[in-house]
């Protein structure tokens, strides 16, 4: 009896222990996130239920930031902007990258060359990158237009259109796909070789095996693309800016370029309204969160994992 409250006492002390040491471990990212992120999102959440200009001290509003924004034209052209670009840009992105990882995936002389190749302009910071595509799509002179006037196709003016400005921006977002084709690479490479081996007794295609084996395997990392990429695009900021200065203005030819990252980034400093782009901000964490749950919601659908049956 003795020896067993003895045996117990040691087992709570060594997971005191464990527990301890855990904490001590995942102390400096605690203390980070209290210091560096828990109080901003704290009072961001405060100045978004005040009017503050930084110069001043705070003054309540309640709910009117929240209630302007709905009746803020601009944010519903910020919102519409972005929400294009998750739309027409995010998902072609993705099968563009899946694409190109099935044919870097291919065992082929060079290929360690040809994954280094597509992968460096992912190293190219985006203020050069958007520099060097503002020349490459330049109606005038630019190589884009160019290429197509070779097959007969006038091409249009994408900085200064405002009907072709966000093509532009999702055109040049095709170059930058190195680090999620890296990502399907892996993935691809994890797929077990005996599925496509069962598949080929069966009779099963080159199309066959894609759809009914590879799609599936990688559908996970897929699934964490879609979430990562979604947010990533609700935050679209740097690229914009650029092209929209090329056209010189905040938003692009009537704000077509006006991003909500923009916007908000516009509201809260060239206007100096830290209330109401703190609301923005919320409102944006709002919106991604919903569609973040809804993607995530809807994938066990099509998400599969290799322990599932």
């Amino acid at each position: 009896m003795a020896q067993s409250f003895s045996n117990r006492t040691g087992i709570r002390r060594r997971r005191r222990k464990a527990i301890a040491v855990g904490l001590l471990f995942t102390a400096p990212w605690t203390v980070g996130f209290l210091l560096f992120k828990a109080y901003p999102i704290i009072m961001s959440f405060y100045y978004s239920l005040t009017e503050y200009n930084l110069f001043s001290s705070p003054e309540w509003v309640g709910l009117d930031n929240y209630i302007q924004l709905f009746a803020d034209e601009k944010f519903y052209k910020s919102l519409y902007n972005t929400i294009y670009l998750v739309v027409f840009g995010l998902l072609p992105h993705l099968a563009f990258a899946l694409a190109m990882a099935l044919l870097l995936n291919m065992n082929v002389k060079g290929q360690s060359l040809y994954r280094t190749i597509y992968f460096l302009p992912t190293l190219v910071p985006a203020v050069a990158a958007s520099l060097l595509w503002l020349w490459l799509l330049n109606a005038k002179y630019g190589l884009v237009n160019d290429l197509l006037s070779m097959i007969g196709i006038v091409g249009p003016n994408w900085l200064v259109d405002p009907d072709w400005t966000k093509p532009a921006i999702i055109l040049m977002g095709f170059w930058g796909t190195g680090t999620t084709t890296v990502m399907y690479v892996a993935a691809l490479q994890d797929v077990p070789r005996s599925l496509y081996e069962a598949a080929e007794i069966d009779g099963a295609g080159s199309w066959r095996k894609f759809w009914s084996i590879t799609l599936p395997s990688i559908s996970p990392v897929t699934l964490f693309l879609i979430i990562i990429g979604l947010i990533g695009t609700f935050q679209f900021f740097t690229e914009g800016l650029i092209f929209a200065e090329a056209a010189q203005s905040v938003g692009g030819p009537e704000n077509s370029l006006l991003f909500y990252a923009i916007y908000l980034y516009q509201v809260a400093f060239s206007f100096l309204k830290m209330g109401y782009a703190s609301a923005m901000a919320w409102m944006l964490f709002l919106v991604v969160m919903a569609l973040t749950l809804i993607v995530y919601k809807t994938s066990a659908r099509w998400v599969y994992y290799g322990g599932e049956k």
